[in-house]
């Protein structure tokens, strides 16, 4: 097999997770836009999920999140999504929506609201098992807003047995994986800000445990692919949450803000085994002013473009040049991989897997935006918070 044989074949395997949240309206801290056509439902937002699967051939899997995608029979809907070619993703969990959790939650220093907490995390467990599910993802926005506000090594002990009761509860084929942020909405300390202390805590809970990199949950300058070549190494990355940012939130389309480094991030996964299932590879975003669908289509895109650089990075030439210490050999190789347009490529791809090369054209071709307009008026439009 030759070598762009190779490239063509494993970008065929990719596949990528996206968010049910991520079809419903959202917006601003001030306001939530809401757009024609957008879905009341889990139902419908599988529909919507099933259109980006059949333009970009490499999105077939959907994540919940609980309670905003909470029905009352989960096989039934995984039924359902495996009727549209889809299978039901990683289950998100929410512990930051009620007021009982104003001051935390797993946590919280009323051992109640702990309690109310795990109950909950556990509640997605079975949830997991109506589905098929294998991941529960978990990102909590605990922490503290003023110095004092409450123990922090004791906040982390609280941390740790909460997130001990979920594991014993996962099934064999079932892991964790948890979710850090540097802050939001905590302004002084977040229980769970970094790599180091999800990687501590997932170290401490056992195989079972693995970290998520949200690709916009870091200060400014942080070297993310070093945090993914680390935890690759240690065994420990189980998935990504794409998305970028510009200054403080984190929901913008994965690449929009700085395109290499997805590049350089994906070449770490690349270069250290992780282009597995093992890593999942997952959307975490909220279209605000762009139309959904379409804006879903275009990030995996930009994953798949971001992927097909990094593979091809000429592994035998960079090798060579780091050996003998050619600073600016090693660099052109890594730059040269990235300059290259790898559109007609991906187009290839596509093609030869019986798609359109041009998703997004394809999909606006499609009529499916008039038609869902058209077709859902009346009810509750799905969106941040239900």
């Amino acid at each position: 097999m030759t070598e762009l044989a190779a490239v063509k074949t494993a970008l065929k395997t990719q596949a990528v997770e996206t968010p049910s949240w991520a079809y419903g309206n959202s917006g601003t801290r001030f306001k939530v836009f809401a757009q024609p056509g957008v879905p009341r439902n889990p139902r419908e937002k599988l529909d919507d999920a099933a259109q980006v699967h059949a333009f970009t051939g490499a999105a077939p899997t959907v994540a919940l999140h609980i309670p905003w995608d909470k029905v009352d029979d989960y096989g039934a809907l995984a039924k359902y999504a495996q009727e549209r070619g889809l299978k039901l993703g990683a289950i998100n969990s929410n512990t930051f929506q009620d007021d009982d959790y104003r001051l935390g939650s797993i946590c919280h220093p009323d051992a109640a609201v702990r309690r109310k907490a795990v109950d909950h995390l556990l509640e997605c467990v079975d949830i997991m098992d109506a589905t098929g599910s294998k991941d529960l993802k978990l990102w909590f926005a605990d922490g503290t807003n003023y110095p004092g506000q409450d123990d922090m090594r004791e906040r982390q002990d609280r941390l740790a047995e909460g997130l001990a009761q979920v594991y014993e509860r996962l099934g064999d084929d079932q892991r964790m994986l948890l979710e850090y942020k540097f802050f939001e909405p905590a302004f002084y300390m977040t229980d769970v800000p970094d790599w180091g202390t999800a990687y501590a805590h997932c170290l401490k809970l056992g195989p079972k445990a693995q970290v998520v990199v949200d690709t916009g949950h870091h200060a400014p300058g942080t070297n993310i692919e070093f945090i993914v070549a680390t935890l690759l190494r240690e065994g420990k990355l189980g998935a990504f949450d794409f998305n970028s940012r510009f200054y403080a939130d984190d929901d913008l389309m994965v690449g929009a803000a700085d395109p290499f480094q997805l590049f350089r991030i994906m070449y770490e996964v690349i270069r250290g085994g992780g282009f597995t299932p093992d890593v999942a590879f997952m959307l975490d975003q909220c279209h605000n002013i762009e139309a959904k669908i379409p804006a879903i289509i275009r990030s995996v895109m930009n994953v798949q473009e971001a992927t097909a650089k990094a593979l091809l990075v000429d592994g035998a030439a960079l090798a060579d040049a780091q050996r003998t210490g050619d600073v600016l050999a090693a660099n052109a190789v890594i730059m040269d991989a990235y300059n290259t347009d790898v559109r007609p490529l991906l187009g290839e791809v596509r093609e030869e897997l019986g798609l359109d090369a041009d998703p997004v054209s394809a999909y606006r071709r499609s009529g499916w935006a008039e038609k869902i307009a058209a077709e859902r008026v009346g009810g509750q439009q799905a969106g941040w918070g239900a």
